[in-house]
């Protein structure tokens, strides 16, 4: 098992567009609802590092999620083998809303399947999405990823699997310069992921 995790950054995110996300994240395979239980899991403080578990309805969640009246909200996502996918939407600043999910309780087959759910579904609302990371291994969970994706302005010692930046950021960061990377409207892809030409 692994640190990893897949962040995406957004703009104008509310309620439609947290019941987007859940929709395309459940058709492409990462699920609200427990395989087995059919269960909703929201996560409330506690000791474990994400939350402590209560159940709700999936329009609770989405209500929740929408951040209409919270600032964080954390829950889990399931994969068809009923392993867990720690997720939280939470606010930042500038109306930039921020999606974090961790991989650390996935196998690897269990990461590709969330990683590809993740990264479709935030494709279909590439317009709102500024950018995103994913780093299977967590070897760079330290790096400050939104002043990254966000303004161009952090650095990071390792490299994730991919980063996805703006056209403007890629153009602005020092360590993407003259780095292989490729096109993918909105965004400038970088890392292992990048296709060869």
């Amino acid at each position: 098992m692994s640190d990893g995790f897949f962040y995406s950054y957004h703009l104008g995110w509310s309620r439609p567009d947290a019941e987007s996300l859940f929709g395309d994240l459940d058709a492409a395979g990462l699920r609200l609802r427990h395989p087995v239980t059919r269960r909703v899991t929201l996560l409330g403080p506690g000791p474990d590092p994400w939350g402590t578990p209560s159940w709700v309805t999936r329009e609770q969640l989405v209500l929740l999620a929408g951040l209409q009246r919270l600032d964080r909200v954390d829950f889990l996502l399931w994969v068809n083998s009923g392993a867990e996918v720690p997720a939280r939407i939470r606010r930042m600043g500038d109306g930039v809303v921020a999606l974090e999910f961790g991989f650390g309780r996935l196998t690897p087959d269990e990461q590709e399947v969330a990683a590809r759910a993740i990264r479709e579904a935030i494709g279909r609302a590439s317009v709102l999405c500024i950018g995103f990371v994913v780093d299977r291994e967590g070897a760079s969970a330290a790096t400050d990823w939104s002043g990254v994706v966000i303004n161009g302005t952090a650095f990071f010692d390792s490299w994730p699997d991919t980063l996805a930046v703006r056209h403007e950021i890629a153009a602005m960061q020092p360590q993407l310069s003259g780095v292989a990377s490729f096109d993918q409207s909105p965004w400038m892809l970088f890392g292992s992921e990048v296709p060869s030409r």
